[in-house]
C-alpha cells in the first residue's frame, strides 16, 4: 500500500513502459549514437563503447531481433565494414524510453520538493 493514493498504479505504468531491449545501458547507448549519427560501423561502436566484438555483437542481435536496427555490409575503399543503422521502429522505441525516463525523473523531482 502506498502513502500516496494512486502512486502504485502510476509507477506501474511508468516502469511497464520501459522496454527491456532498449533500457539496458549498452543498448540505450547504441541507439543514442545511431540516432545522432544516422549509422555507424561496428568498429566505431565497439571502440566508442569499449566493448569486445562478442559483447557488441550480442547487443546488436537483441536490437536487430526487436526490429530497432538494420545491418549491412559495405566497403570503405578496400576495407569491408559492417554498418548499423536505426530503424523508424528503433527511433520510436528510443523516444518512448526517453519519455518514460523523464516521467520517472519527474516523480523523483516532485518528491524532493
Amino acid at each position: 500500500m502506498s502513502a500516496i493514493p494512486g502512486a502504485e498504479e502510476s509507477a506501474d505504468d511508468e516502469f511497464a513502459s520501459l522496454d527491456d531491449a532498449v533500457h539496458q545501458r549498452t543498448r540505450l547507448a547504441i541507439l543514442t549514437i545511431l540516432h545522432e549519427a544516422g549509422e555507424a560501423d561496428f568498429r566505431f561502436l565497439r571502440t566508442t563503447l569499449d566493448l569486445t566484438d562478442g559483447n557488441l555483437g550480442r547487443h546488436l542481435e537483441v536490437l536487430l531481433g526487436a526490429g530497432y536496427i538494420t545491418t549491412r555490409r559495405g566497403y570503405d575503399g578496400r576495407r569491408a565494414k559492417n554498418w548499423v543503422a536505426l530503424t523508424p521502429q528503433g527511433a520510436a522505441a528510443l523516444r518512448i524510453e526517453i519519455e518514460a525516463l523523464r516521467a520517472i525523473v519527474a516523480r523523483v523531482d516532485r518528491d524532493r520538493k
